[in-house]
């Protein structure tokens, strides 16, 4: 178990000097690129700086990966990773094709020690130890949804929420109510009966229990609160004295959806985790509404202004499309457009879409 120190500590020292960090990061991430086809093939033994890196490693879309992805599945895990997938993540296909990721047992435990961050230095900075004496309401998405067949048997998915929620309620400590496999057993569906017959159950199960904080996307927590509203003819806030949110999923959630979900669950602290189906990327640090880098993990760079650069390199107010490289994938284009705010402090506008800045800007000066 990680002691407070262990989850923060490495994330802190990160911000200190990132570009130190982020070329030991990328030192470790080679390591691993060469022990795979896809890195064999790029040269990632022969690279020393990340000048080589860029222009031996081509920037990649999931598109460009689904060949190597479906490689994996068939049971050849070198052509793309250093290690076999313990766990396979789909995701919900808001934006498209449902895309289906591998999860490693070294990415795994990246993000049981990046996830816990958001809420930990939000009781650090607050002081509210008690908090971790309660319970956490559980209303993420089932780990486990379904099987894949492949020419050598089958895989099983789930959704990475679910799957993460799995493996880190004992890493950090963390009650969870209902337990992540009572959500399994009622099934993989996402219909609203499925949702449904989860809200059934994490309504009976937790009604009665010092709920304290709330830690998942924020169409969940919106759809719960609904569910109460519908079938019970209350709130969260009638129910329980919820002392934070760590909400990811959306773009905006400051400006957007925090009044909204502090009218549904009371005067429960807002604060911002930044990940997706492939990682755990950034978190909240303190008061400041925005998000600072998992620097320590991952590599991050980005494309704006019609070049490459680190994203520390960013200068207030400008923004470019996310590159990220981790123990998974090598820059890996996510498709989210990330603005800087100055001091390692980032905003995540939404997904690398037309217009996407100009609403962002214009939601902005409507808030101010």
């Amino acid at each position: 178990m990680k002691t407070l120190d262990g989850f923060l500590k490495p994330w802190w020292q990160s911000l200190e000097n990132p570009q130190e960090v982020q070329e030991a990061v990328l030192r470790r991430l080679l390591l691993g690129y060469k022990q795979t086809k896809y890195g064999a093939k790029h040269s990632a033994d022969k690279i020393s700086s990340t000048e080589q890196f860029r222009v031996s490693f081509p920037i990649i879309t999931y598109e460009d990966l689904k060949p190597s992805i479906t490689t994996v599945m068939e049971g050849d895990f070198e052509t793309l990773l250093p290690e076999p997938p313990i766990e396979w993540a789909m995701t919900r296909g808001t934006t498209g094709e449902s895309k289906f990721v591998p999860i490693t047992k070294t990415d795994l435990a990246q993000r049981v020690t990046c996830g816990p961050r958001a809420l930990l230095s939000y009781i650090y900075r607050s002081q509210s130890y008690n908090t971790l004496n309660g319970w956490d309401l559980n209303l993420n998405f089932p780990s486990l949804v379904g099987k894949k067949p492949t020419h050598t048997g089958e895989i099983t998915y789930g959704y990475s929420s679910g799957i993460y929620a799995k493996h880190n309620a004992e890493e950090a400590r963390i009650k969870m109510v209902p337990e992540q496999d009572e959500i399994d057993a009622l099934g993989g569906g996402i219909t609203s009966k499925d949702w449904e017959n989860r809200f059934d159950l994490t309504y009976e199960k937790a009604r009665d229990k010092n709920v304290t904080m709330v830690i998942g996307v924020i169409q969940s927590m919106i759809q719960f609160a609904s569910y109460l509203k519908k079938w019970k003819g209350i709130y969260p806030k009638d129910l329980w004295n919820i002392d934070v949110l760590v909400c990811t999923s959306l773009a905006d959630i400051h400006t957007k959806h925090k009044l909204a979900l502090k009218g549904l669950y009371g005067d429960a602290a807002v604060t911002e985790l930044y990940g997706a189906t492939e990682g755990l990327y950034a978190q909240q640090l303190d008061a400041q509404p925005y998000v600072v880098p998992n620097y320590d993990t991952y590599f991050f760079e980005v494309e704006a202004g019609g070049r490459v650069k680190m994203l520390y390199e960013l200068k207030t107010g400008q923004h470019g499309s996310l590159i990220i490289s981790s123990c998974l994938f090598p820059r890996y284009k996510i498709g989210d457009l990330i603005r800087c705010m100055g001091k390692n402090y980032y905003c995540i506008i939404g997904r690398d879409r037309r217009f996407t800045l100009t609403k962002h800007l214009l939601s902005r000066l409507l808030d101010f």
